[in-house]
C-alpha cells in the first residue's frame, strides 16, 4: 500500500488538499504558530450548502407539481402537442406554432367542460370525463413509475405506487372535469306568481 501512495505522490496524482479562504484577511500565513483560528470567517461552504438544500427542495417541489398538473391535463397537453408539431413543420415558424397549440389545448378542455356542463345524459357526460380522465391515468402511472425508481428499489413496491398515482391523478383528471358542471337538471324559467 505504501508503495502505490510513493508511487501516486511521484506522479501527482493524490487528491489536492483544501485551504480555507478569508474574505476578510486575505493573507494567511502558511506557517506554524500564531493564532488558528481564522476559519471562523471561512464559512460560505456551510452557507452554500443550506441555501443549496433549500433551493433544490423548493425546485424539486415545484418540478413534482408541474409534472402532477401536466399529468392531469393529459389530453388537452396531447392535443396541444400534436397541433404545435403538425403546425410548426406546415411552416407557422416556432412563435405561430406555439400559439396555436395553446389556443388549440385550450380550446380542448373548454369544449370538454363545457360539453360536460350542457348535457344532460348521464352517459354521455361519464363518456366524455373518461376520454380525458384515462389518458391522465395513464401519464400519472407513468410519472409516479419514474419518480419512485428514484428512491424505491422494489419493482412490487414501484408499481404499487405507480397504480396509486395513476388512480390519483385519474380521480383529479375527473373531479375537475365533472365539478364545475351543476348536477340539477335544467329546467326553463317561468313567470313569477305573486301569491294573492
Amino acid at each position: 500500500m505504501s508503495a502505490v501512495f510513493c508511487l501516486q505522490t511521484e506522479l501527482g496524482l493524490h487528491a489536492p488538499q483544501l485551504r480555507l479562504v478569508s474574505v476578510s484577511c486575505s493573507e494567511l500565513r502558511r506557517g506554524g504558530g500564531g493564532r488558528r483560528d481564522w476559519y471562523i470567517y471561512a464559512h460560505g461552504a456551510t452557507t452554500m450548502l443550506a441555501l443549496g438544500l433549500a433551493i433544490n427542495t423548493l425546485g424539486i417541489g415545484l418540478f413534482c407539481w408541474a409534472i402532477f398538473a401536466l399529468a392531469v391535463y393529459a389530453l388537452s397537453f396531447f392535443v396541444a402537442l400534436s397541433i404545435g408539431m403538425t403546425t410548426f413543420r406546415s411552416g407557422a415558424g416556432l412563435i405561430g406554432a406555439v400559439l396555436i397549440a395553446t389556443a388549440g389545448g385550450a380550446l380542448t378542455l373548454v369544449l370538454g367542460q363545457v360539453a360536460v356542463a350542457i348535457t344532460r345524459s348521464l352517459a354521455l357526460r361519464i363518456a366524455i370525463a373518461t376520454a380525458f380522465a384515462i389518458p391522465a391515468a395513464v401519464a400519472g402511472y407513468h410519472v409516479w413509475f419514474a419518480l419512485s425508481q428514484i428512491g424505491v428499489p422494489s419493482l412490487v413496491w414501484r408499481e404499487v405506487f405507480a397504480c396509486l398515482g395513476a388512480v390519483c391523478i385519474g380521480v383529479t383528471s375527473w373531479t375537475r372535469l365533472i365539478v364545475p358542471a351543476e348536477t340539477r337538471p335544467f329546467e326553463p324559467r317561468r313567470g313569477v306568481e305573486s301569491p294573492s
